[in-house]
């Protein structure tokens, strides 16, 4: 065989070899261009983990902050409602949105996160964000926000103040997102027994000085 044959022959088998990726398998073939932005539909990664801020650590709750819950029953999904101009991503995590000094009644909010067939959601994403006690959003920090996860019962628990009212919405409400693991996001507003919305309302109590609002969301 001409030598000349022999060493196109030994190249183009060369070219043909595996792609050795380091610490892992060989793949046949060429690599194409990598992707430059990865996919992050709700319905494919939970919103959560698209996050870029440091999470604080949740709070371990107590085996008494439930005491207060019954059986869910469900009639229905949560409604949805209005986002509103004052929503900020990438949140903490966090349980209490309580800070030092901070003006305003304590309020617990407790519940489940359940599906349509009224079975407990492990692990679902609930972000809150609200008004302080005069009415007024941090759109600069994340005062009175953060995220938080159900537990493996579905249970989610809120520390946080009763909020103000503001001149353009005279009516307290807390704003939150929910979202089952890698499904749809929830968008909608919590509201208080003083002014009621139908389907949105919580349970309030007021017991030693605080109050307790008890809340179970319904995802479709």
């Amino acid at each position: 065989m001409p030598k000349k044959l022999l060493i196109l022959i030994v190249l183009t088998l060369t070219a043909c070899g595996p792609i050795v990726r380091p610490n892992g398998p060989a793949i046949r073939g060429t690599l194409g261009p990598l992707p430059t932005q990865m996919d992050a539909s709700p319905n494919n990664i939970p919103a959560a983990q698209t996050e870029t801020a440091t999470p604080v650590p949740a709070t371990e709750p107590t085996a008494d902050i439930f005491s207060a819950l019954e059986m869910p029953v469900c009639s229905g999904v949560t409604p949805q409602d209005q986002e509103g101009p004052y929503y900020t991503p990438n949140t903490p995590e966090k349980n209490s949105l309580l800070e030092e000094s901070m003006q305003g009644d304590k309020l617990i909010l407790i519940g489940y996160v359940l599906n349509a067939e009224c079975q407990p959601i492990a692990n679902a994403w609930l972000d809150f964000w609200q008004a302080d006690a005069n009415g007024e959003y941090d759109n600069t920090g994340y005062t009175l926000r953060g995220h938080q996860f159900t537990d493996e019962q579905g249970r989610y628990y809120l520390e946080t103040i009763i909020p103000g009212l503001y001149s353009s919405r005279p009516i307290r409400h807390i704003h939150v997102k929910v979202q089952a693991p890698n499904a749809e996001i929830l968008t909608t507003q919590l509201y208080f027994p003083e002014q009621p919305i139908e389907g949105l309302t919580v349970q309030l109590t007021e017991t030693e000085g605080q109050y307790q609002a008890i809340y179970n969301f319904i995802l479709p």
